[in-house]
């Protein structure tokens, strides 16, 4: 995963963070924790939780659908839409060590079958086809060119994508601004902004929600 210096991008230095990050990553939604660990999930992590949940009520119906997960880390939502019934599913992230697993999960899933996983930069890699749902959750932190990011997703999309983008101001950007500083590049949004993004998107309709730290958007394809 090591890039002379002289060649290093930003997506670079992403990448190579989330790679080392991989298993610690994981581990945060698994279910053994610590007590400090299950505060700081409580408190500092409750978007996650909730953007899970409302991502897979949102895709429904799903059985019988095909779904592309960008920036899928380590599997969790193509798993877990795939043990409900999705038929095809197309995992992609630039972390090498996050794909590892994901395809781990699959295979123990016993659904690896319809799962595909693979490695590289969404905005460059050639995609095998259009998808009923796009999910792009906790993607769009690292992104330096939103506006081209959601309208190829979108463009790869027949029903609906769903979008989660950390919210500027307040204790929790502070803090994760802090926490980052020395990792890699991190984009918060106001939702003004946000909104901006999406009115010149290919999108029929938008819906924005606010979620603890993070804002959950709905873009549909369908009138």
């Amino acid at each position: 995963m090591n890039v002379p210096a002289d060649a290093r991008t930003a997506a670079d230095t992403t990448a190579e963070f989330f790679h080392d990050y991989a298993q610690d990553f994981d581990a945060i939604y698994g279910t053994k924790h610590t007590w400090i660990r299950k505060l700081v999930n409580k408190y500092l992590r409750a978007s996650m939780r909730l953007r899970f949940e409302k991502t897979l009520a949102g895709c429904n119906p799903i059985e019988g659908k095909s779904v592309i997960d960008i920036g899928c880390g380590p599997g969790h939502y193509t798993v877990a839409l795939g043990q409900r019934g999705a038929a095809r599913l197309y995992g992609l992230d630039f972390a090498e060590g996050m794909v590892d697993i994901a395809r781990r999960r699959a295979e123990q899933a016993g659904i690896g079958d319809r799962c595909e996983f693979a490695i590289g930069d969404f905005m460059k890699v050639d995609l095998p086809e259009q998808f009923d749902y796009a999910i792009v959750m906790g993607f769009m932190d690292y992104v330096a060119a939103p506006q081209a990011m959601i309208d190829r997703t979108l463009g790869i999309t027949r029903n609906k994508a769903f979008f989660s983008f950390p919210a500027q101001g307040g204790f929790l950007a502070w803090q994760r601004q802090l926490r980052y500083k020395s990792r890699c590049d991190l984009y918060l949004y106001s939702e003004p902004a946000i909104r901006t993004l999406f009115d010149a998107s290919p999108a029929k309709s938008t819906t924005i929600e606010k979620i603890n730290r993070d804002f959950f958007v709905t873009a549909s394809m369908e009138a």
